[in-house]
C-alpha cells in the first residue's frame, strides 16, 4: 500500500513557475513508476509526465520543454518543476503511482495509487 501527498500548487501569473510535491509512504519507493495526471473543469482526467523505475521520463506534448519531472528516492519524493505556466494549465495535478507499470505509462488506469490532487491556478 502506498500513500501520497501533493502539495505546492497555488495561484501565480502566466510566465510563472511552481514546483509540486508528491510525498510517498512505503519502504520500496524506488521500485515504482510515479506520474503526474492533471484535470481540469469540464474536462478528463490528463497524462502530464512519468518517470519510471529506471528514471527514465516522459512527457505530454503540451508541456515538452516547459514542466521537469525528478524524483529523490532516499526522500521518497517525486517532483514537477513546472515553468513558463501558461493559463490552459489550470488544472487539479494529481501524483500516481505504480509498482509494475505493465503498459503504457501514459494511460491513468494502469496507476494503482493517487494522491488527493493539489489545485495550480494561472491567471492571464
Amino acid at each position: 500500500q502506498v500513500q501520497l501527498v501533493e502539495s505546492g500548487g497555488g495561484l501565480v501569473q502566466a510566465g510563472d513557475s511552481l514546483r509540486l510535491s508528491c510525498a510517498a509512504s512505503g519502504r520500496t519507493f524506488s521500485t515504482y513508476s510515479m506520474a503526474w495526471f492533471r484535470q481540469a473543469p469540464g474536462k478528463e482526467r490528463e497524462f502530464v509526465a512519468a518517470i519510471i523505475w529506471s528514471g527514465s521520463t516522459y512527457y505530454a506534448d503540451s508541456v515538452k520543454g516547459r514542466f521537469t519531472i525528478s524524483r529523490d528516492n532516499a526522500k521518497n519524493g517525486v517532483y514537477l518543476q513546472m515553468n513558463s505556466l501558461k493559463p490552459e494549465d489550470t488544472a487539479v495535478y494529481y501524483c500516481a503511482a505504480v509498482l509494475l507499470l505493465r503498459s503504457s505509462y501514459s494511460d491513468s488506469r494502469n496507476y494503482a495509487y493517487w494522491g488527493q490532487g493539489t489545485q495550480v491556478t494561472v491567471s492571464s
